[in-house]
């Protein structure tokens, strides 16, 4: 006997004229049919109308059935993902937020592709790079050498990071905006990086070099301190390397004592 909740089916209409599919639904009883008298202008009685008009009917098919109504909800939304705009369906369905977004098979998503993490940066200020250039600005960058390329392609958007000013201590928190890209290719405020009045007069070295210029990071800063003010315990033994990036995890108590002294929560940044 078919349990009384499971009387969900998920249904779809089918031009007879290309057998193409163009609406997906869900319901119980008769719902699958009350589309031939909906009189409501969209492209769904649009195209039931152009279809009648040559003298034929929509294919209506069930696809599932004897399903919760989560669970025809899940189908439903899955199916309408699938074709996307090929469908008339107006509403995107239950469930849109687990869904990637249409349109971006092109690109990495945070939280499908990957999850945000929680690193450290070194700043490593030197002719080529300034802390103050980076606050002022929003960025952050490193290069010409192919393992500090590597290093800031390395960074995805969405992730968090703690900037880390050798001698000093760490002095700032924030978050990726935009991946790595050569410097003469990022605009900051309508104009060139490099067009603007840096502390950092050698940033602009081999920029026409894709292995050695500089690669620049835009961020969005949720906490940062001057120099003098860089946040530094010794006696904690927090993590610090001389590498340019270096993952977080396994570093709890580096994690407890950002968080403390920049008052903010990285995971709850990172998500």
């Amino acid at each position: 006997m078919t349990n009384p909740n499971n009387n969900y089916y998920v249904y779809a209409y089918i031009d007879p004229r290309n057998f193409e599919e163009f609406y997906y639904g869900k319901g119980k009883g008769a719902r699958k049919d009350a589309h031939l008298f909906d009189t409501a202008d969209t492209e769904k009685v649009r195209r039931i109308n152009a279809i009648k008009r040559e003298g034929l009917e929509p294919i209506i098919r069930v696809l599932a059935r004897n399903l919760t109504e989560a669970e025809s909800l899940l189908i439903e939304k899955t199916l309408i993902w699938k074709l996307g705009k090929l469908l008339t369906n107006i509403a995107t369905g239950s469930y849109s937020e687990n869904f990637r977004p249409q349109n971006s098979m092109h690109k990495k998503l945070s939280g499908f592709d990957y999850q945000s993490g929680i690193y450290y940066y070194n700043v490593g200020e030197g002719g080529t790079r300034n802390w103050d250039d980076y606050v002022k600005y929003s960025f952050i960058s490193a290069g010409q050498a192919l393992r500090f390329k590597n290093a800031m392609l390395g960074f995805c958007q969405g992730d968090v990071f703690a900037a880390y000013l050798k001698g000093k201590g760490f002095v700032g928190i924030g978050k990726i905006k935009e991946t790595a890209k050569m410097i003469d290719k990022v605009i900051i405020n309508g104009k060139p990086l490099l067009m603007h009045d840096l502390v950092s007069k050698n940033m602009g070295d081999n920029h026409e070099n894709p292995e050695t210029s500089e690669y620049v990071c835009l961020v969005e800063w949720i906490k940062t301190v001057p120099r003098k003010d860089a946040k530094y315990t010794r006696k904690l033994k927090l993590f610090t390397t001389t590498h340019v990036r270096a993952s977080l995890d396994g570093q709890p108590q580096t994690i407890q004592y950002l968080e403390s002294e920049f008052g903010c929560n990285l995971q709850e940044a990172a998500d």
